[in-house]
This record gives C-alpha cells, sequence and structure tokens, in this order.
C-alpha cells in the first residue's frame, strides 16, 4: 500500500467512531435541558415519552440508512429531498431549515455548557460574563478542531462520548436502587396526553443521527456501516434517556425538577451520591454538550458545502482546504452565527424551534423514502409511520404552543418565513444572474 492511500485510510472514520459521532449528536444539551419539561407535561410517564420520541428516531433513522445507501452524499437529508421532489426549492428550503436548525442545537448545547461550566467553577451567581465566555471558547475550540482534521474530529468524539456514556449508565445503574415507587406510581399520573405532549417538546433530543449520512464519505465500508451506526447511536441513546429520566423521576418530585431546571439531573443524583454525584453529572453535561457540539458541526458543515456546489447557498460555503478536503468557510460561516445565536438570541425560542424544525424534516425524510421507496428497496409501513407519528408529535408542540406561549409560536412562524423570503430572493437572484 502506498504512503497517500495509507493516508487516506487513516483519514477514514471508523465503526465506533461514526456510532460516538451519532450518539454525541443526541446525548448532548437535551437530557439536561428538556428533562424538566417531560416530567411537567408527563409526570411519572417521562420515560415513557423518551421511549415515543425514540420510536419516531428509529422509523426515521432505518429511513435515513436507506436513503443514505442510495444516495452517497455529505448532503444528507437536502440531497435525499432533492431527489424526492422535483421542485428543487423544497429540497433548497429544507436544506436552510435544517441550517438553522443545527445553528439552533448548537446554540443550546454551548448555553448548557455555559450554565454546568460556571457552576463546576464554583460561580454560584451564575455571572453571565462567565457565562458567555465559557459558551464562547467550546465553540471556537471545536471549530479549531474541526479545522485541524477529520481524524481529529472522530478520534475526539470517540474519547468524549464513551466517558460521558459511562457516567450517565454508572448514574442510572447506582439510582435505579433508590428510587421511590411512590414517585413513580402510578405511572400515567398526568394522563395519556400529556406523554404524548412530552414527546413531542423533547423531541430535540433525538436530533442528531441524521449527521452520520452526512459523513458517509469520510467513513469506512459504509455500505456495511451506515445502517448498524445509525441504529446503534439511537438504541444506546434510547436506553440513556429512559434509564435517566427513571432514575430522576424516581429520586426527584415534579416540583423539585421544575425548581432546579438545568440542574435537575445533578439534584436528582444527591440523594444517593451526595455532592459527588453533582459533580459527576456536571462533568457528564460537560462532556455531552462538547461532543454534541462537535458533531453538530461536523455535519452541518458538510451540510453547507453540498448546498453551495448545488447552488443552494453562497458559492463560498463550499471552499475547501486542499490539504484535507474540510470545508472551512462552511465551518466559520456556522460557527459565527451559533455564536451570534447563543450570546444574543432568546434560547427557548431556539430550543422549540429546533424541536419544530427537526420534527418537519423527519417527517419530509419519510415522505422522502415513501416516494423513493423501489429505488431504494424499502417497504411501506416504516416510513408511513415514521411520518404519521413525526407530523402528529409536530401538531402536539404546536398546540402546546399555542396554549402556553403563543409569542414563542409566533417567533418560530417569523423565523420560518424569513428562512423561505431568503432562499426564495437568493433563488430568484441566481435564476436573474443565469439569464443575464
Amino acid at each position: 500500500m502506498s504512503q497517500t492511500s495509507a493516508a487516506k485510510n487513516e483519514e477514514k472514520l471508523t465503526l465506533k467512531e461514526v456510532i460516538a459521532m451519532g450518539i454525541g449528536g443526541m446525548v448532548g444539551g437535551g437530557i439536561f435541558s428538556v428533562l424538566g419539561l417531560a416530567i411537567a407535561q408527563a409526570g411519572h410517564a417521562a420515560p415513557i415519552a423518551f421511549a415515543i420520541g425514540g420510536v419516531i428516531a428509529m422509523l426515521t433513522g432505518l429511513s435515513y440508512a436507506r436513503l443514505g445507501l442510495a444516495f452517497q452524499s455529505s448532503g444528507g437529508s437536502f440531497t435525499f429531498l432533492e431527489h424526492a421532489f422535483r421542485n428543487r426549492y423544497i429540497a433548497a428550503m429544507g436544506g436552510w431549515l435544517l441550517l438553522i436548525g443545527y445553528v439552533g442545537t448548537m446554540a443550546l448545547y454551548a448555553y448548557t455548557f455555559g450554565v454546568y461550566g460556571s457552576a463546576m467553577l464554583g460561580d454560584s451567581n451564575s455571572s453571565p460574563a462567565m457565562h458567555h465566555l465559557l459558551e464562547t471558547l467550546i465553540l471556537l475550540t471545536f471549530l479549531g478542531v474541526n479545522l485541524y482534521g477529520i481524524k481529529a474530529s472522530g478520534s475526539s468524539e470517540l474519547l468524549i462520548v464513551t466517558v460521558k456514556v459511562i457516567i450517565l449508565f454508572l448514574f442510572a445503574a447506582i439510582g435505579l436502587f433508590y428510587i421511590k415507587s411512590n414517585y413513580v406510581l402510578p405511572v400515567f399520573n398526568q394522563g395519556y396526553t400529556g406523554v404524548l405532549m412530552g414527546a413531542a417538546l423533547i423531541f430535540v433530543a433525538y436530533e442528531g443521527f441524521e449527521l452520520i449520512p452526512n459523513a458517509i464519505n469520510e467513513m469506512e465500508n459504509p455500505q456495511h456501516n451506515l445502517k448498524p451506526a445509525i441504529v446503534w447511536s439511537i438504541a444506546v441513546t434510547i436506553a440513556i434517556y429512559v434509564l435517566v429520566s427513571l432514575v430522576a423521576v424516581g429520586n426527584l418530585l415534579p416540583d423539585e425538577i421544575q425548581k432546579y431546571k438545568e440542574y435537575a439531573l445533578a439534584v436528582a443524583a444527591k440523594p444517593f451520591l451526595g455532592q459527588a454525584g453533582f459533580l459527576l453529572i456536571g462533568l457528564a453535561a460537560l462532556f455531552s454538550t462538547a461532543s454534541a457540539i462537535n458533531a453538530t458541526m461536523f455535519g452541518t458543515a458538510r451540510l453547507g458545502m453540498i448546498m453551495a456546489r448545488e447552488q443552494a447557498l453562497p458559492t463560498a460555503f463550499g471552499f475547501r482546504r486542499q490539504q484535507n478536503n474540510i470545508p472551512w468557510v462552511s465551518l466559520v460561516i456556522i460557527t459565527l452565527a451559533t455564536l451570534a445565536f447563543v450570546n444574543l438570541a432568546n434560547l427557548t425560542i431556539i430550543s422549540s424551534f429546533a424541536s419544530s424544525t427537526f420534527l418537519l424534516i423527519f417527517a419530509a425524510i419519510n415522505l422522502s423514502a415513501l416516494h423513493l421507496r423501489k429505488r431504494i428497496a424499502c417497504g411501506i409501513a416504516g416510513p408511513l409511520l415514521g411520518l404519521i407519528l413525526s407530523l402528529a408529535s409536530w401538531s402536539a408542540l404546536s398546540v402546546y404552543l399555542w396554549k402556553t406561549n403563543r409569542e414563542n409560536l409566533l417567533w418560530i412562524g417569523i423565523i420560518y418565513v424569513l428562512v423561505v423570503v431568503a432562499e426564495l430572493l437568493f433563488s430568484q437572484r441566481r435564476i436573474l444572474k443565469h439569464k443575464s
């Protein structure tokens, strides 16, 4: 084997690294930031709400696996929509929404990192300056990691994900022995509709596995590794969410979880691990949010590059470094946009927007799999059920926001309108340019 081909092999992501990227993309700020919201809606049945979200993710993940193998492209969702629908505006708008959704989720992860980082440093007053400094530093750190090289990104992701999975499973395994039965029974203490509402609200916690097909050109033996990577990453994430939420429900009353908000998990560890439990979960939060930023940044930059190649974004997004083929302009622009979001925007709106956006995108991907089922050798049942569940969850989320926070719903609608208008203006400019 020549030195050149050996170097190329070394730069490829292994199955373990790709699974780590999927888990890293999902187990980010989600479990720490939306757990209280899930329990507020679903009550004792919060673990079931997480399991329902996992079912939607798994069904959609199988659609992604088949589409990813049929159309091997770093564009992922954007490429699948292009092939499924004749109108190229649909794919372009889907791509723009994805980019904004990813920026929103990275902002959420960076925000959670700043909160836990401040607490771990003993900043009991939650100083805004310290918070902003930490969330900015973590984004710039992983911008540097991703600019350095593909292997650096994959290797760091594997290490970070391994540590955080061990911590969370350790928390769950020990905490199961301390669950109070009167805290978890009756299971449906807030009714069945609350479970469905909870599943819709926490769906942002499952965003991330769809980044795996974006890395298909950087992974070893994608024909063999793509589907197992998606399935295993979702399965491990479901197990973590269900166990961790069960321990949280079984050790804290809903009022306590609402009181401590982002620190709910850390407080849940105190009955059986004391102050060490807080530090352990704080460490898991830091590792979780860091790896989620890394994985999301990696996949989003490649999505921007492919969209630029297809003329759905400005050409600059497609610029790559010759040495390692890394889309550096896309990485820099996406990171700057995330820095603006996390330091200026209302993160409640962003997190609601992220859940709404990815439920719509996943519905579109399941619809794409139905459209292309003969070409991708796919049955009807899986994609159809994924489509129905995604739309039902999106409707539940919309109803919840309408009843509880219409201002957030209005802002989400405004963001969607702005994205659609921006894409149409860009497309029209491109058409006029070609005509002239």
